[in-house]
């Protein structure tokens, strides 16, 4: 309900026709759980701005975790002012107390207590004149301590422990710990907290691709320290947009390799600035930029005036994967890696395109095709005599004669693994115009149906 319709004496519990019958001036809409969660979700994203660590409670509130956070907005009073001041710019009616305990800080937000900011030690003081609804219990809870007497905190706190757990359940008796203090329940940030962070609020918004860039490449810098301290280079990195009207937008890129170099930072999200084009809508403006480092890995130090030559190279290369993969999507620029199994089509995963390779096989293999098919496709292959080597055969409707054939190769199944499929023999085999193919004759096994397959193509 709104104002208004608190105003007018309408209250929850109440049904919906007695209230148009007294009031049928007013509005009335069903209600919408499903878009009201996605409300909250964006402002719990507009609230990134005062921390990372920000978590759901509830349908209608939010736990901000600000350790560390306050003294970048002069304190925790000025930080819970300012962020009011801000929601009831966007329209929102909301309420907010600072303490050492997420449980309190509920609480007294729940039970519409006067301190805005509750200091460490007295969190028992600040909740015992509250109501037990303050405890966040549902209203039959609420309703059976008033049939008994127990209307406060205060009330329940003065009941032997014991007898309130054994009388109201484990469950009240958490509550009641968390709000007084002697219990911290953990909160379940929404987002993955960033590795590091680097942020710039604005006086005057921006909306240019080119300023916007100008300020990554600023903070992209002040990044690289805290990279160098740590002895590693970024993989993922975030940048979010925070607009003026409270919605955020977030991109993010990737590299193939890890670096620290601003330049090359600035250049992933030039390209990807470009590939959103008129979709990115900054409004009326960004009025907070943050890059935050998600990913990292272990990137020793280099001389640069030795190495240099040496490592230009892949640097180049690197910088070519990197922008490739921010414009086209990472999916489309990948290497493959080997994995220690016999099946061809399992013997590959795809990997970043720098990263160290696995080592290979201990035995040569026999030369492998250009294009493996994920799933082997079945052939009609006609053998001079049974178990021969074919002359021809026909595959997706089209008939290919054998020019010459190669083989075989025996790959067995992995019987350490449970795989109970049968032995494969493996052809590479060319035909009249010269075009080269990797058929395999499977044996009969169980489910699996005898006869010759294609598996890939050669260059």
């Amino acid at each position: 309900m709104c104002e208004g319709a608190q105003a007018l004496g309408l209250h929850p519990g109440l049904a919906l026709a007695d209230a148009r019958a007294r009031f049928p001036g007013a509005e009335y809409l069903p209600s919408e759980p499903g878009a009201d969660r996605r409300l909250l979700e964006g402002v719990a994203d507009w609230c990134d701005r005062y921390t990372p660590l920000v978590a759901l409670d509830g349908a209608a509130g939010l736990v901000l975790d600000i350790t560390g956070c306050s003294h970048l907005f002069g304190g925790a009073g000025r930080l819970r002012a300012d962020l009011l001041q801000r929601l009831d710019a966007q329209g929102f009616a909301a309420e907010a107390v600072v303490a050492a305990h997420p449980g309190t800080a509920r609480a007294c937000v729940l039970g519409r207590a006067g301190a805005p900011v509750v200091p460490p030690g007295t969190e028992r003081a600040a909740i015992e004149p509250l109501g037990v609804c303050a405890l966040g219990i549902g209203p039959e809870e609420a309703g059976r301590l008033h049939r008994l007497g127990l209307r406060r905190i205060d009330d329940l706190l003065a009941l032997p422990r014991a007898a309130l757990v054994r009388r109201f359940g484990s469950g009240l008796a958490r509550r009641l710990d968390e709000a007084s203090g002697t219990a911290r329940g953990p909160i379940e940030p929404r987002r993955p907290v960033p590795l590091l962070i680097a942020e710039r609020r604005l006086f005057e918004p921006v909306s240019l691709s080119e300023d916007i860039l100008r300020l990554v490449s600023h903070l992209a810098a002040r990044l690289r320290e805290g990279l160098e301290a740590r002895g590693e280079g970024a993989r993922e990195v975030e940048l979010a947009l925070f607009r003026v009207d409270g919605r955020v937008e977030r991109l993010a890129v990737r590299s193939g390799a890890p670096l620290r170099d601003a330049a090359r930072i600035e250049r992933l999200f030039a390209e990807r600035l470009k590939g959103l084009g008129d979709e990115l809508d900054a409004g009326f403006g960004y009025d907070l930029l943050r890059l935050s480092v998600l990913g990292a890995e272990a990137m020793p130090d280099r001389q640069d005036d030795l190495a240099a030559r040496a490592g230009a190279a892949t640097e180049d290369l690197g910088s070519l994967l990197d922008r490739l993969g921010t414009r086209l999507g990472e999916a489309c620029v990948f290497a493959l890696d080997g994995v220690d199994r016999h099946r061809p089509e399992a013997a590959q995963r795809r990997a970043a395109p720098l990263a160290p390779k696995s080592p290979g096989p201990v035995m040569p293999l026999s030369p492998r095709p250009l294009r493996l098919f994920g799933r082997p496709e079945p052939v009609e292959a006609t053998a001079e005599v049974p178990d021969g080597p074919i002359r021809q055969f026909r595959w997706r409707r089209a008939f290919y004669r054998v020019g010459r054939i190669e083989g075989p190769e025996r790959i067995a199944p992995e019987w350490w693994l449970g795989d109970e499929t049968p032995e494969r023999d493996y052809f590479r085999v060319e035909d009249e115009d010269g075009r080269r193919y990797w058929l395999f004759r499977q044996s009969a096994g169980p489910e699996k149906p005898s006869g010759w397959f294609l598996h890939g193509l050669f260059a």
